[in-house]
């Protein structure tokens, strides 16, 4: 087994041991100390890999959302990957109410953020691919921020209040906008001055 593949192994037991913990205490109670008993792991061990226990949290977190990008072809699939955003909210509510808690609305909307805006980069690639054409990279960052602004607060709504809208509300409507505004948006949007990499 190589260090990298140890250090990962290290890594989710930590992980592991911390969801657990959380289902029966709060987050600010939550100890490195119990962290490492539960996996046989001395504190030094934890500070090899983690900050702190919001390190750890964070880095909880990310491998999830790592596995939305390994699981789904984003440009084809944005709906199964909207689907499995919900369907882990759901499955860990008690994880997620806790981060929320600790960390509040804009920590949380931080979190989806940047996945978003991953999700809306590529399908900018795929229509500027379907439409022969790159848009100004200026205005493609600011297209990201856009949307990923607009559906990270719309996911942090509906994580609030599922009475806002059902589901599949959520998941119809985002996918809708995304297919029926993006074409327009880029067929219209500034051409980058550079070499365009779809001709």
């Amino acid at each position: 087994m190589t260090q990298e593949e140890i250090s990962m192994r290290t890594k989710k037991a930590l992980s592991s041991a911390f969801k657990n913990a959380l289902i029966q205490k709060p987050l600010s109670k939550i100890t490195i100390s119990e962290l490492c008993k539960s996996c046989g792991l001395n504190r030094k061990t934890f500070y090899y890999h983690f900050e702190d226990v919001y390190a750890l949290m964070r880095w909880t977190l990310e491998q999830e959302a790592i596995d939305i990008v390994k699981n789904f072809d984003l440009t084809k699939d944005h709906r199964k990957a909207l689907h499995f955003i919900i369907n882990y909210v759901d499955a860990n509510k008690h994880l997620v109410n806790c981060v929320y808690d600790a960390v509040g609305r804009e920590g949380m909307k931080r979190f989806f953020f940047s996945d978003l805006e991953q999700t809306v980069n590529l399908l900018i690639e795929n229509v500027e691919k379907e439409l022969h054409k790159t848009i100004d990279i200026r205005y493609r960052q600011f297209l990201c921020n856009f949307y990923a602004n607009a559906f990270s607060g719309l996911l942090i709504d509906w994580f609030v209040d599922r009475s806002v809208r059902s589901r599949e509300d959520m998941i119809d409507n985002i996918s809708f906008t995304m297919e029926a505004s993006l074409k327009s948006i880029v067929a219209h949007a500034p051409a980058s001055k550079g070499f365009d990499k779809h001709t």
